[in-house]
């Protein structure tokens, strides 16, 4: 018996895989010899510009477009995958909503979108996966500021927080067939209209002093697939940062 599992062969769902961090994901599932859904809402040319690059690498891929900020989408995006793919060994939960809103600005209207698309949304494709009750790996993207305070966003700050006690969860609630288990990346990538510029502003808040990269990101979500003997964890990808200690104690 092997703790390690291969890749070759299986069939991931990767949400918001269009771009950014997602497309790494993808691609790098795709170079382990695994088949990929890509899932998208509104970058459909991205999205098949993704599977077109890992179709190259010798991929099958699916492409599917859901709008994940209803938490019922999400799980009948699973089902369809499934239904489409033949069965689904992995899912990684990556598709999030990212927008600057304080705790004086945070609405109700705020923190529900937020809440649905970037923590119930994976909850529910998540028991839709383990609904197939077939063995697999679940990998949900976090972010780095769970384990301080992201007092600029804190809505998203919120959900995030609230998926991280999710992955907890659901790794014990789905074994011993399906293991859960997350990705926190940090400084890996500026916000949308933003430069290398940004990234280089903000480097001094890690003890390594520098900035991380979208395939460093996709080798730590294959590290957690791969591992057979770990569930429940959090890798965090972030060059340090979570080690300067929680605002919450």
């Amino acid at each position: 018996m092997t703790d390690r599992i291969v890749l070759a062969g299986k069939t991931a769902l990767v949400t918001g895989a269009g771009r950014r961090l997602g497309r790494a994901v993808a691609l790098g599932l795709a170079r382990a010899g695994a088949n990929v859904a890509i899932h998208f809402r509104a970058s459909a040319a991205e999205a098949e510009a993704t599977a077109a690059e890992a179709a190259l690498l010798g991929a099958r891929t699916w492409l599917f477009e859901a709008d994940l900020s209803a938490p019922a989408a999400a799980a009948a995006l699973v089902e369809r995958a499934a239904a489409e793919t033949g069965g689904l060994d992995i899912l990684v939960n990556n598709a999030a909503i990212f927008g600057e809103c304080g705790f004086a600005e945070s609405t109700t209207e705020t923190v529900l979108a937020n809440m649905n698309t970037n923590a119930l949304s994976p909850m529910c494709a998540a028991r839709a996966f383990a609904a197939q009750q077939r063995p697999g790996a679940i990998v949900n993207m976090l972010d780095a500021m769970v384990a301080d305070y992201d007092r600029r966003h804190v809505p998203y700050h919120l959900a995030k927080r609230t998926l991280l006690t999710l992955t907890s969860i659901m790794a014990v609630e789905f074994a011993p067939l399906v293991r859960v288990n997350a990705v926190a990346p940090g400084l890996i990538l500026p916000p949308e209209g933003r430069g290398t510029d940004y990234l280089e502003s903000l480097k001094h808040t890690n003890p390594l002093n520098r900035y991380g990269s979208e395939d460093g990101v996709a080798d730590a979500v294959l590290f957690l697939l791969r591992a057979g003997f770990v569930t429940g964890q959090t890798l965090y990808v972030d060059g340090g940062r979570h080690l300067r200690g929680s605002m919450y104690g």
